[in-house]
């Protein structure tokens, strides 16, 4: 028997070696003749901890990992490198300066934010 592949989009990496994919499927409701997207999470196992949440995977039925996970990544972006959950762009950010924002530069610098320095006793 085959094992059932299905692609969904990673919604959580919080896990050590497991994401949580969320798979869409659309079906044409009874009545209605409408289509329905109705989704479901499956917890995926990801051996090198590489990808993270937004990403579109292909997981893979496999046998039980755990209590929750029977189900392995198979692929994914082409970006997704082993170690690549350690170096995350908004962990190491650098706080905003107020020069570089345009809304608390003044038009004039000298007039606005200047402090009194005569007469002030």
């Amino acid at each position: 028997m085959s094992k059932r592949v299905l692609q969904g989009v990673v919604v959580s990496d919080a896990c050590d070696k497991t994401v949580i994919v969320r798979v869409e499927r659309r079906v044409m409701h009874r009545v209605y003749k409408k289509f329905v997207t109705s989704s479901k999470k499956y917890a995926a196992h990801d051996e090198h901890n590489s990808y993270r949440a937004g990403d579109v995977v292909q997981i893979e039925e496999s046998r039980p990992i755990s209590k929750r996970k029977s189900w392995i990544v198979l692929s994914g972006p082409a970006g997704a490198e082993p170690g690549r959950r350690s170096a995350r762009p908004g962990a190491a950010r650098a706080p905003a300066t107020a020069a570089g924002s345009p809304d608390l530069q003044s038009a004039d610098p000298g007039t606005e934010g200047a402090a009194p320095s005569e007469g002030a006793a």
